[in-house]
This record gives structure tokens, C-alpha cells and sequence, in this order.
């Protein structure tokens, strides 16, 4: 539905009872009738109209006897053209506005037919009361059938006029018959005629109710398609995202697994993307990202694979293989779409000069049973390799390869023995105040590394965690060092900590806070717990336990990733979350006029529900300018303060964090300079 026309609709409904009806939203109204549906009913009317108008045929026998043989010859034959005539322009798919013109007129065709046969019955006194009936054929044309005002009074008004004539001049009765019945005919012609136009009028206020809420319904579909859309869609790339590519990846290792076509996973990494970004601005380095994924994405397509971007400067590329060989094929064609490209990059430490990248690359036989994270975790680590031998090449992984990181034969071995050889350690993203700029908390990031040193990606070891339970003791820990690192020396407000749906099955997750935040001599109001809006919290009775707990306690529970899940409102309205943050996608796509409205209806629809917005992914200044004059509380980004260990984070905060967030503050400072 265009937009003009949901104005039409509220135009028309302010009009007066008087005034004339658009003539574009009547042929709409036409061509609605004209469904199947009013065609199948339109049928169902004019065969119980024509049997009616038959079984009449008895009362013929019982009150005019004499001419029954002409009665009955006249009502079958008005019968059969009635019905089969209508009945066949039906089908034939006639308009209805022109069968409703024919079908009146055979309305008053076996009106007038009856009327003249009755008229040469001897039986005058019978006649004379048999006559009466006919106000029912003005209850068919003005009620059963859905005529219009006009035709309805046309056919109901003919009616009228071939009874008054009739009486002047066929049959002979009194003064007092013809006042008496005249008055009936005339009283039911106009209460008849004036029910039908209510029925009209309502029938057209129904009619634009219902366009309105189709065009309402439309526009809702829209935004939740476009949701959908920002949720599963880089907004910088226009690629799948971290999310979309994971449940891709399921798909695809499930339908492995159940006897399907082997596969490859490809992770790529831009060589030096940093030092680009910190040389060229993050404009270029987003043109440039941008760029490099289109190639990729080109050369995936040929082998019918599909890309998505990874996080940052990563991005994965999923293909169905039939061999190791082709699987390192796809990735060095890859590999080589980028360096041909030729994108200029004078930052680099080494001899080239132009952005390239590195490939790791696994082939899903070469790991029979394994879990679709160890295919990630084992292309991560050839990506490693790669980036560890000058970059620009591809590795893929190779069982017998004895230089390989094999200490443990899984993820779930490195991350179990993770804190016991202090591979452990937690990062703090700065969450401003976006009226103030002053630092309001610190996100607690987890980061863990492999023995070599090699970063495990969280992505990789967080499901394995999950999975295994080793979350439980991961996550006490990163509360307490966290707790110990930021909050007991006064570096920060409130630290917020991500939480698992595992953790809030284990019976003492709230209890052990408690203690904890008792043994620090902290509030716990300076602790905030994340949730993610992915853990379908209403359905979840562990977790609305869990958080009912620590909100008891003074804990603080914050809805992290708010519009990427299928919770929506339901969750805020399930929760009384003290703070929600809004998926950084939503403030990536409000560089259009849809991904603005759609920004502004995300943090308004937060903000009704009564809780405090948090906006994530402020990357630049643009993403403050697009969030001036929204009512948001808090803002996170890499624009802000990227995550930073707790060395950074104290001399990040002793050199004064505080961000200029507000527009106007920076175009006066501008302007006096």
C-alpha cells in the first residue's frame, strides 16, 4: 500500500455522512467484492433467494388456486433464468457491481410477474391480502443482497410504484385497504432503504478500517523484516554477520553430519589492519574494508560459497569442498582477490605496500566428529600460522602437521587448563555518560590464549565453556578479579560482567556474588550483570529466578544485545532490567532515513518500558551526531575507549576519559579555534 492512500483512508473517515466518497477508494472497495470468497457468498444469496421465491409456489395453491398452473409456470421460469443466469455470470467472473444491476432487476421482474398472475385470480379477497407479501421482495433488494444505497432505492422504489399502480388499476379495493397497506409498503420501503445505507456506511467504514490496519500491518512486517535484516547483516559490509554466519555454519556442519557434502571454513584477517586504520582514518579503513569484502565475496560466490564478516577485520568464508586441495584452492583464490585489488598501504612494517591478507583454511573430513567450533578453532589457528610466516599466505590445517598446536587434542582442553596456567586475563571497555562524557562503568571482556601464546577467539572458547560447564569457574573468577582490579581501588563507578545461562543454573551462582561482594566490602549496586537477549529469558525459569535474585540483592541486570534475539518486548516487559543496551547494528544503519527511524523507535521503545538505553558501537563521530537529540543514557565504542587491560585502563582514566559527546560542545570549540 502507497502512502498516499493510508492518508486518503483518514481523510475519508472524517467525512460527513453527507459528502461524497472518493472515487479512487471506491473502485478499491469494487475490487475487494470481487474476491472468491464474496463470489462463493454472492452464489450461496441467489440460490436461497430463487429457492424462496419456489417454495412461495405453495402459497399460491393455498390463497389463489385458480391461476396456480400460471403461477407456477412463471416462478419456475423466473427461477431458472434467476439462478442459473446469475450463477453463470459468477462464474464467468462478471463484476459483482454489474451482477448486482442484473440481479435487481430480476428481483423486480418476478416482483411484477407475481403481481399481474395474482391479479386475475377470482379469489379477490385472498389476493388482496396475498398481495401484502410483496414488501418482502423490498426486504431482498434492500437487505439481503448487498446493494448499493442507489440501486437498493431504485429497485425497492420500483416496487413501491408497480404496487400503487397496481392497486389503481387491477385490483378493486377500498380507500381504507389502500391506506392502510400503502402506508405499510411506503413505512417498509423507507425503514428498509434506510438500514441499507446505515449497512453501507458501515460496510465502507469496515472496509477502510481494514485497508488502514493491512497498511499498518504492512508497515510492522516491514520494520520486523528490516530487524531481522539489521540483525543478521553487517551494516558496514552489507554481509552476513557473526551472528548469521554461526547459524550457517550449523546448518552446514548438521547437514555434514547427517551424510552430507563435506565443507571448508576459510578465515581471513586484513594484514596490518590497524596501523591502515590509525594512518588513513577509520573512513578510508571502512571504504577499505568494505572493498576487500566485495572482491571476497565475488570470489566466494564463483565456487558458491558464502562470507560473512567475522568481528573487525575477519571475515570467514563457508564452501562445500570435496577435498582438502579444493578447499586451499578457494582460500588462495581469495587470498589473491584481495592483493589484487592493490589497495595502497604505506604503514606496513615489511616491503609491501599494498593491503593484503592472511588465510586459514580447514576441509571438514580432515576432522571426522568434530564440533563445528573446533572447524573454527583449527582455522583460527591456521590463520595463526599464517600471520606468524610474513602474512599474505594460506595455511590450512594438517592432522600430521607436527609443528601444529597439539599440547591438547580440543578447545575444551585449552580452555579447561586455561587458569591454571594463568592464560587468563580480562580486558575493560569504558561506558560513558552520554550527557556528561564521564565514565560511567567498564565492560569485563574475557580473553584467553593458547599455550604458544596464540589468541583463542571468544567466539571459539565461550560455547566450549558453555558446553562443558568450565564457564561456572571462569566466570567466578572474572567477577572477583574484576571486582578486585577496577572496583575495590575506585577506577570505575560500576563494572558490568556478561553472564551465561549455565552460570545461573549452578544453585550457588547468586550466593557466591553475595559472598564475594561482602568479602570486598563493596555495594553491590556497582556491579551490573549482562544478559543476553539471544537466552529467550521468558522462557527460561533458571534465569528469571537468577535475576529476580541478584535484583534483590542490589545487583544491578542489564539486557545486552537488545533487537538481535526473537525475546523483543516480551522480555522488556518479563524483566525490570535497570539498564539495555542497544545492538550496535541499529546505530551502523542509521546512516539512511529508515535506519534512523528505525534507531530513534529502538531506544524510544526502551525508553517507554522504563528502563536506561545504552548504545553500543560508537566507532566515529558521525555515530555521536546520529544519536543527538535521542533520549540515550549511556554509549560504548571503539570511539570511546576500545577494550583495554587493566594497565591501560588506569592510565587511560589518570589522563581524564572524559569524551566531548555532545554535538554542539565540539562545533563551538571548533568554531573558537
Amino acid at each position: 500500500m502507497q502512502p498516499e492512500i493510508a492518508d486518503l483512508i483518514d481523510g475519508e473517515l472524517a467525512k460527513g455522512w453527507h459528502e461524497r466518497r472518493s472515487q479512487s477508494l471506491g473502485r478499491l472497495l469494487c475490487a475487494r467484492r470481487d474476491s472468491a470468497q464474496e463470489r462463493q457468498d454472492y452464489r450461496a444469496a441467489v440460490w436461497v433467494a430463487g429457492l424462496l421465491y419456489l417454495i412461495f409456489t405453495a402459497t399460491d395453491a393455498l390463497l389463489i388456486p385458480d391461476v396456480l398452473a400460471y403461477t407456477s409456470v412463471a416462478r419456475f421460469g423466473i427461477w431458472v433464468a434467476f439462478v442459473f443466469g446469475l450463477d453463470a455470470q459468477i462464474r464467468r467472473g462478471q463484476p459483482l457491481s454489474r451482477i448486482d444491476k442484473q440481479c435487481a432487476a430480476g428481483v423486480v421482474a418476478a416482483y411484477a410477474a407475481w403481481l399481474c398472475l395474482t391479479s386475475f385470480s377470482a379469489h379477490h379477497l385472498s389476493a388482496s391480502y396475498y398481495i401484502i407479501y410483496g414488501i418482502i421482495f423490498m426486504m431482498v433488494s434492500n437487505l439481503f443482497f448487498n446493494f448499493g444505497f442507489r440501486l437498493a432505492a431504485a429497485t425497492s422504489g420500483a416496487i413501491l410504484a408497480g404496487f400503487f399502480l397496481a392497486l389503481a388499476t387491477l385490483f378493486p379495493v377500498g380507500t381504507t385497504y389502500t391506506v392502510v397497506v400503502g402506508t405499510l409498503y411506503l413505512a417498509t420501503y423507507l425503514l428498509t432503504l434506510f438500514v441499507n445505507w446505515k449497512l453501507n456506511r458501515e460496510r465502507y467504514r469496515v472496509f477502510l478500517n481494514a485497508v488502514r490496519a493491512e497498511i499498518q500491518q504492512q508497515k510492522v512486517a516491514e520494520r520486523g523484516a528490516d530487524l531481522l535484516r539489521l540483525s543478521t547483516t553487517d551494516a558496514m559490509t552489507g554481509l552476513p554477520n557473526r551472528r548469521a554466519i554461526d547459524e550457517e555454519l550449523r546448518i552446514t556442519w548438521e547437514a555434514w553430519q547427517a551424510g552430507g557434502a563435506p565443507f571448508g571454513v576459510i578465515l581471513i584477517d586484513i594484514d596490518y589492519f590497524k596501523r591502515y586504520n590509525d594512518f588513513y582514518g577509520h573512513q578510508a579503513g571502512d571504504a577499505c574494508l568494505t572493498a576487500v569484502a566485495r572482491a571476497m565475496e565475488a570470489a566466494s560466490s564463483r565456487h558458491g560459497g558464502s562470507i560473512g564478516r567475522f568481528g573487525g577485520e575477519e571475515f570467514i568464508v563457508l564452501v562445500r569442498s570435496g577435498s582438502r586441495d579444493q578447499t586451499i584452492g578457494v582460500a588462495e583464490e581469495v587470498r589473491r582477490v584481495v592483493e589484487d585489488l592493490g589497495l595502497e598501504h604505506a604503514q606496513r612494517p615489511d616491503r609491501i605496500r599494498a593491503v593484503t591478507a592472511s588465510v586459514g583454511a580447514v576441509f571438514s573430513s580432515d576432522l571426522p566428529g568434530a564440533k563445528a567450533e573446533r572447524l573454527v578453532t583449527e582455522a583460527d589457528r591456521a590463520l595463526y600460522r599464517a600471520k606468524a610466516s610474513d602474512r599474505n599466505c594460506v595455511r590450512a590445517f594438517d592432522r600430521h602437521d607436527p609443528e601444529r598446536l597439539d599440547l591438547h587434542e580440543s578447545v575444551a582442553d585449552l580452555v579447561r587448563t586455561a587458569l591454571a596456567q594463568e592464560r587468563v586475563s580480562l580486558v575493560y571497555q569504558p561506558i560513558l555518560d552520554a550527557r556528561t562524557g564521564r565514565i560511567e562503568a567498564a565492560e569485563t571482556l574475557m580473553r584467553i590464549t593458547a599455550p604458544g601464546g596464540a589468541p583463542i577467539s571468544p567466539a571459539t572458547f565461550i560455547p566450549v565453556a558453555e558446553r562443558t560447564g568450565i564457564i561456572v569457574e571462569l566466570g567466578r573468577w572474572a567477577i572477583r578479579t574484576a571486582c578486585r582490579e577496577v572496583l575495590v581501588p575506585g577506577l570505575a563507578p560500576r563494572i558490568s560482567v556478561n553472564v551465561s545461562a549455565v552460570q545461573f543454573r549452578n544453585p550457588g551462582f547468586v550466593l557466591g556474588i553475595a559472598e564475594m561482594l561482602g568479602s570486598l566490602g563493596l555495594q553491590p549496586a556497582r556491579l551490573a550483570v549482562e544478559v543476553t537477549e539471544g537466552l529467550e529469558i521468558e522462557s527460561r525459569p533458571e534465569v528469571l529466578q537468577g535475576i529476580a535474585e541478584l535484583r534483590q540483592l542490589g545487583v544491578q541486570v542489564w539486557l545486552d544485545d537488545f533487537g538481535t534475539g526473537f525475546s523483543g518486548l516480551s522480555c522488556l516487559q518479563a524483566v525490570p532490567f535497570d539498564v539495555v543496551k542497544v545492538d550496535r547494528s541499529f546505530l551502523h544503519a542509521a546512516s539512511t532515513e529508515r535506519g534512523a527511524l528505525m534507531l530513534r523507535d529502538m531506544v524510544g521503545l526502551v525508553r517507554n518500558a522504563g528502563h536506561r538505553t545504552l548504545v553500543e558501537g560508537v566507532e566515529n563521530f558521525g555515530h555521536l551526531d546520529r544519536l543527538a537529540g535521542l533520549p540515550v543514557d549511556l554509549v560504548q565504542g571503539f570511539h570511546l575507549g576500545r577494550p583495554m587491560p587493566i594497565e591501560l585502563l588506569r592510565a587511560h582514566l589518570g589522563q581524564g576519559a572524559g569524551q566531548e559527546i555532545d554535538p554542539a560542545s565540539r562545533q563551538a570549540r571548533s568554531s573558537s579555534r
